[in-house]
């Protein structure tokens, strides 16, 4: 019996073959050693921060599922967003620590499926929804308004491309044929990224306000970087006392699964930490929530802080590559 839902694209135990499962193993590996080797040599000292602060943010609005239709829900993956401000190689770690932490600490996605599970949302959407949003500054122009048209046309790109790669993947796990999980995938999620395209560019406005630079846009306002990042995990964390309040209908992998008769083969967690974010002991569901958000907020927000500062070349290293 499959204990709790499906957010989003976080396929569980169960839908996946083991041969395809340790393909999206080998393929986050690969992508994820790319990036920590890219994001060595490329980060400053102002993006370090940031990254932190959109995990915190990312795994946050992630936990408030909003309505779509027909009794299904949607909610943020954020790959886009994260792109677009740090840049997709950073954002690829920002997106693994988010769903990873997810997986390990609330049994939120397999654990044999994390591989997929993190090429999907933090891989395939990053880049679709990035590469997107960069054609449409080209195509439109570099003003405001065509940012945000490019951003929201990336957004909803990396949604529905990350959808049709889950289908695919189920497909080849021979756990739903791929001309009944391909139009389903495709047309739940075209509509839950709607939702990602219109909290990607409100979340693009705030920070066009607060810190235009990171936009490539004049910055004679710039609010300062710890009053911005101290904002950010305000905003994170006021999210994750908001958890409660969301919408409560199966999300798209959950509808799909149900529909198609295939919620069957999820498997339980090998175990339990925080389970459907709940903090064990806790009985109030509004506050062991709230309570299980907050420790992840901090969680993958330390995590999101520490990486990039452990990767970074020591400063004589930076001197010599610099001569």
């Amino acid at each position: 019996m499959f204990l709790k839902p499906i957010l989003a694209m976080h396929i569980p135990d169960g839908f996946l073959s083991a041969p395809v499962a340790i393909a999206g193993w080998l393929a986050m590996a690969v992508v994820v050693g790319l990036a920590l080797r890219e994001v060595r040599d490329r980060l400053g000292d102002r993006q370090i921060p940031l990254m932190g602060v959109l995990a915190a943010f990312v795994f946050a609005a992630q936990m408030i599922n909003f309505p779509v239709a027909g009794g299904t829900s949607g909610h943020l993956i954020g790959g886009t967003l994260v792109a677009i401000l740090v840049g997709p190689w950073a954002a690829v770690l920002v997106m693994t620590t988010v769903v990873a932490v997810q997986a390990l600490l609330f049994q939120d996605g397999g654990l044999l499926a994390l591989g997929f599970n993190v090429f999907n949302m933090g891989v395939l959407a990053v880049f679709v929804g990035y590469t997107v949003y960069e054609w449409g500054r080209k195509a439109l122009g570099r003003q405001a308004n065509g940012q945000w048209i490019a951003a929201a046309l990336g957004a909803w790109a990396s949604v529905e491309l990350a959808a049709i790669a889950t289908a695919l993947e189920l497909a080849f796990s021979g756990t739903s044929p791929l001309d009944v999980a391909l139009p389903a995938m495709a047309g739940i999620h075209a509509l839950i990224g709607i939702g990602e395209a219109l909290i990607t560019v409100g979340a693009l406005v705030f920070v066009r306000q607060a810190r235009p630079d990171l936009l490539g846009a004049p910055a004679a306002a710039t609010v300062r970087q710890s009053t911005f990042i101290a904002a950010g995990l305000v905003i994170a964390l006021a999210l994750a006392f908001a958890s409660p309040l969301a919408d409560s209908d199966p999300d798209g992998l959950e509808r799909v699964a149900e529909d198609k008769a295939f919620i069957d083969k999820a498997e339980d967690p090998a175990y339990e930490i925080l389970p459907d974010y709940t903090v064990p002991g806790i009985d109030d569901e509004a506050l062991t929530t709230i309570i299980a958000g907050v420790i992840g907020v901090l969680i993958v927000a330390g995590i999101g802080f520490a990486v990039p500062r452990l990767v970074r070349p020591t400063a004589p290293e930076r001197v010599q590559q610099q001569q």
